[in-house]
């Protein structure tokens, strides 16, 4: 049975319900400024109007630009906040980490993607879901906390945090790398993605992303048997893939609380592909000219597990494309590897797991399920180069919305959120309940 609420517990979840009109007013201008990512558009302004607001909280505002990162540019700088409130007596510092970053609109909307219109319980925008409904979520529980408990022990920080859609290398990978989030300042990490207010996501699978390129000879299309066809021979290597790899991909299960089910397994996804002459330029007219291909690309995109070692998850690949250059006449191949990152998995005992399920006990009268993410997001960094294993992802919102036409974000997920994520910094930083 979850533990009763104190006296001042209970006053820091009536301060979330007064606030409710401010979530969804807060929540309504974080969509309202467009960040889409790429190319990095006005970053520095939802900085600026972050700052703003945290400012007569007693936060010391750091506004950090990760110059040099994949992506900066004086045209389209890599702009990054991180706010922090120190208490009144030491202890642990609870930092929330949240992307400011959207994906690009596409196509399918029935609503102003950037109105951020409310109907009923929803907020409807790009970025409502992924994250900013989660941003908003947990400004709004420090706030609240601050009030209820100003003689906290420790720090509270909140971080905006740049290009989590592709990839972090602008936001929380520079940061990490510079000491931000090392564990001697920071002690437990929340990242508000939308993965459900019941839900605690403690890591996520691997990722190898690698270009392989195979080589032809070009001649005249009217007689390519003087040439020898690139895309040809990447047909060979699809058939390897589809016949041999993918079966044994699907044999491999984890033990990772990874969903949704398809995902407990190993995939592998083909990205692009790209072979002979290039596309055609908008309003081209003409015909192609009549040429054997001698490039073809393609762009594999590989999940793997933790009970895989990335060595091995390349040499499956690699060795495949070995056996085609041993058997098939004529057949050479480069790859070259994009991307990777190792599968990460918080401990089920650590501090910030355990406080937020008791917290979304408190809250939502229910056990929380623990799931593990099929992609990846900035606990990888936070790990990784952070070196801080106390991170986990819990936040409002339905994961299957992000990226979608028609994005929301429901008020009264958030307004939930928001109050467990109180609860976990009443329990991590409140010291005694009642003073």
């Amino acid at each position: 049975m979850p533990k009763s609420l104190t006296d001042r517990e209970t006053a820091l979840l009536a301060a979330i319900a007064a606030r409710e009109d401010d979530l969804v007013r807060l929540t309504q201008d974080l969509i309202r400024i467009p960040t889409l990512n790429p190319p990095g558009l006005n970053y520095r302004e939802i900085c600026e109007y972050l700052a703003a607001r945290l400012m007569p909280e007693g936060f010391e505002l750091s506004l950090i630009r990760a110059e040099g990162a994949p992506g900066d540019s004086d045209t389209h700088p890599r702009w990054n906040l991180i706010a922090r409130r120190e208490g009144a007596r030491p202890g642990d510092c609870v930092h929330f980490n949240s992307h400011h970053d959207v994906v690009e609109v596409g196509h399918g909307w029935t609503r102003d993607p950037f109105g951020a219109e409310r109907d009923g319980d929803r907020i409807y925008g790009r970025g409502s879901c992924d994250m900013k409904g989660g941003l908003a979520a947990s400004i709004i529980a420090a706030e609240a906390f601050i009030a209820t408990f100003p003689d906290f022990a420790g720090a509270i920080e909140i971080s905006a945090t740049a290009d989590e859609e592709s990839g972090g290398y602008g936001g929380v990978a520079w940061l990490a790398e510079r000491g931000w989030f090392a564990p001697e300042r920071v002690q437990h990490v929340i990242i508000p993605e939308p993965l459900h207010k019941d839900r605690i996501c403690l890591g996520h699978r691997g990722v190898w992303w690698a270009e392989i390129e195979t080589h032809g000879r070009i001649a005249h299309g009217s007689m390519p048997f003087l040439g020898d066809s690139a895309i040809r021979h990447m047909g060979a290597v699809l058939a390897e893939i589809e016949d041999r790899l993918y079966p044994h991909l699907a044999t491999k299960r984890t033990a990772m609380p990874v969903v949704p089910e398809g995902a407990r397994a190993s995939t592998l996804n083909i990205n692009s592909i790209h072979g002979g002459e290039p596309e055609p330029e908008p309003g081209y007219t003409g015909l192609p000219a009549p040429c054997v291909a001698d490039r073809c690309r393609i762009i594999i995109d590989r999940r793997f597990l933790i009970e895989e070692a990335l060595p091995e998850v390349k040499a499956e690949v690699t060795g495949l494309l070995d056996r085609l250059a041993e058997t098939r006449p004529g057949f050479s191949y480069a790859i070259r590897d994009l991307f990777e990152v190792q599968p990460t998995m918080a401990d089920r005992e650590a501090p910030v797991v355990r406080t937020t399920a008791a917290a979304i006990e408190r809250v939502l009268d229910r056990m929380p399920d623990f799931v593990v993410s099929p992609g990846t997001y900035d606990q990888k960094h936070i790990d990784r180069i952070g070196r801080l294993k106390n991170c986990i992802a819990y936040g409002p919102g339905l994961l299957h919305l992000a990226h979608q036409p028609d994005e929301w974000v429901g008020i009264t997920d958030m307004m939930d959120s928001a109050r467990v994520m109180a609860l976990v910094l009443a329990d991590l930083l409140g010291g005694p309940a009642d003073a």
